[in-house]
C-alpha cells in the first residue's frame, strides 16, 4: 500500500510518499508523473490481486465485469490482464450470492477458457513463481476449489509456492465471500493495520454491508 499526493508547481513536481523506494512506488510515479499516461499492456497478475472490491461493489454480473475491466484497463489492459481480473471479481460476486463452487468453476471456464482440470497437486510439482494472470488465477482459483474453509484456503495456495503472496491473495478474496472471514483472524489483521487504512477498511466495511 501507498499514498502519492502531489501538486504541479512551474512544471516540477512533489511528491509525499508514505512507503518511499519500493518498486512498486517508483514505477507509479514514473508513469503517472508522464504528461499522458497511458496503460502500459501488462498481463501481470497485479490486476486480478487487486479487483477483489470491485466483486462486493455491484449487484449483477454485468456490472461487476465492467468494473473489474475499468479498473484492469488504465494500468493492464493486455486481453489477459483484463481476463483475470474479470474472472476474479465474478468469482467473488457468484460466491457472496450464494453460488456453488460447481456453478463458479463452470461459469469460469465457459465465459474465460481457463483451465481448471488440474488439482493442487498436479500443479505444486512444476508451479514455480511468474507474475503473469494465466499462470496464477486458474491455480489460485483451484485452490479455493479445494480448500474446505477460509484458512484452508489459505494454508492451500500458500502451498503452491509461485508468486504465493499475490496467489493467495486471490484465492482469500474469493474465500472470503464464499465462507466468511473468521473472528480471529480479523481481529489479527486489523491489529496490524496503521490508524488511515483501518479507517479505509471501515469505510468499505459500511458501504458493502448490505451485501455480505
Amino acid at each position: 500500500m501507498y499514498v502519492v499526493s502531489s501538486c504541479r508547481n512551474n512544471g516540477t513536481i512533489s511528491q509525499e510518499l508514505r512507503y518511499p523506494f519500493t518498486g512498486t512506488v517508483v514505477q507509479f510515479w514514473q508513469e503517472s508523473s508522464k504528461k499522458n499516461p497511458q496503460p502500459y499492456g501488462s498481463w501481470g497478475n497485479g490486476s486480478a490481486m487487486r479487483v477483489s472490491s470491485v466483486g462486493w461493489l455491484y449487484n449483477s454480473l454485468e456490472e461487476t465485469r465492467r468494473y473489474a475491466r475499468l479498473t484492469a484497463e488504465v494500468t493492464h489492459n493486455h486481453p489477459e490482464g483484463i481476463k483475470g481480473a474479470e474472472a476474479v471479481a465474478s468469482a467473488i460476486f457468484m460466491a457472496r450470492n450464494g453460488a456453488s463452487k460447481e456453478e463458479i468453476k463452470k461459469y469460469i471456464i465457459q465465459e474465460f477458457d481457463y483451465d481448471l482440470s488440474r488439482t493442487c497437486d498436479e500443479i505444486r510439482p512444476g508451479y514455480h513463481h511468474i507474475e503473469s494472470c494465466q499462470e496464477t488465477v486458474p491455480e489460485a482459483l483451484t485452490a479455493f476449489m479445494e480448500g474446505t474453509d477460509f484458512e484452508d484456503v489459505v494454508r492451500t495456495a500458500v502451498s503452491l509456492g509461485g508468486d504465493c503472496d499475490t496467489l493467495t491473495c486471490i484465492a482469500a478474496s474469493i474465500a472470503e465471500a464464499f465462507y466468511g472471514l473468521p473472528d480471529n483472524m480479523r481481529g489479527e489483521c486489523r491489529k496490524r493495520l496503521p490508524k488511515d487504512m483501518l479507517g479505509i477498511l471501515d469505510r468499505f466495511d459500511e458501504r458493502r454491508g448490505d451485501r455480505r
